[in-house]
């Protein structure tokens, strides 16, 4: 009889020894999945569950922490509130997805409709244990008629995979996306690897190496057709000439990197102080000055950067009218 409890002991201890060792996948069920990483596609699964569930105005479905955090244009808000309530539809074919499974974030650039117009929509989830920890939402004004062209879907390489050759390290790309803030506020191209072919889109308008002639009444002064006509300058070469000495600072920059497609995805807070009446412009002939009439403001951004062979070719941003002295939440 001791023999038999001895052996049954061993038994049980071996079956035990045996649990142990069996991975995390073979133990969990399929709705258990609690303590394993999210990948890329976990990461962009995740977002399309929590946009379905914006548009449907229900977060009941959602794998929310106990005490996920939310922002919503720089205020922190519960979730149910903000643009839970005014969306009316998600995202057309305009959406662009940057997932990071290192630091767990996923982020969205979409074009939207909040109480029935276009808005532009960058949403960023931080993603731990399976269980969404952070939402952040920065919702753009209503998008005019002359930027609506542009966002009916992204530019083609902001969508596509590098190619292997084009591929450089997680810390560089991070680094070429900060650097675009320091050449702002540098005023100098030469701080940011631009390519030649770098294009920016704000809000759905071409800032930047813009393609297209100039719109019909731009004004043929220089100094007042400024603007329509630095937009025609490549990146590098329109900071170099001080028009964005006006902002004061660009602060709280927060970046996260989706090496497959070779995307960096930032959020920044610019600050404009607004102490001045006039920007000093360099290098332009012709034009020596250009006028500033702004009340002090703060524009929080999202930035998304494609880094290829190390430098910046697109960038795609978005921002919102926020109070002088704004904080992010973050």
């Amino acid at each position: 009889m001791r023999i038999q409890q001895i052996m049954l002991l061993l038994g049980v201890f071996a079956l035990l020894a045996l649990l142990g060792a069996c991975s995390p996948a073979e133990e969990a069920s399929d709705t258990d999945t609690v303590g394993f990483e999210c990948d890329r596609a976990c990461l962009i699964a995740q977002m399309n569950q929590y946009i379905e569930a914006l548009v449907q105005h229900d977060s009941s479905g959602l794998p929310l922490a106990g005490a996920v955090k939310f922002t919503e244009n720089t205020v922190a808000m519960q979730v149910g509130e903000g643009l839970w309530k005014t969306i009316t539809a998600g995202p057309n074919d305009f959406k662009i997805y940057v997932a990071d499974p290192i630091s767990g974030q996923v982020g969205l650039m979409g074009l939207i409709q909040n109480n029935n117009e276009p808005v532009i929509l960058a949403a960023r989830l931080k993603v731990e244990n399976q269980e969404i920890s952070e939402i952040e939402h920065l919702v753009t004004a209503a998008v005019g008629e002359r930027s609506l062209p542009n966002l009916q879907a992204p530019r083609p390489t902001l969508v596509q995979p590098l190619d292997p050759s084009e591929k450089v390290s997680r810390e560089q790309m991070l680094e070429a996306g900060y650097s675009y803030y320091e050449a702002l506020v540098q005023d100098s191209g030469k701080v940011a690897p631009f390519a030649d072919e770098c294009q920016r889109r704000e809000n759905g308008m071409t800032t930047a190496n813009n393609q297209e002639p100039l719109p019909e009444g731009t004004p043929k002064d220089p100094v007042a057709g400024f603007m329509a006509m630095s937009s025609r300058m490549t990146c590098s070469d329109q900071i170099d000439t001080n028009t964005m000495s006006y902002i004061t600072s660009i602060d709280e920059r927060r970046l996260f990197a989706d090496e497959e497609m070779g995307l960096v995805f930032g959020y920044s807070m610019f600050t404009h102080k607004s102490d001045i009446t006039e920007v000093i412009i360099k290098g332009v002939p012709g034009i020596e000055s250009r006028p500033y009439n702004y009340d002090p403001f703060n524009w929080p951004s999202a930035h998304i950067y494609k880094i290829r062979s190390g430098k910046i070719y697109e960038i795609e941003a978005i921002g919102a009218l926020a109070d002088y002295g704004a904080k992010s939440g973050w």
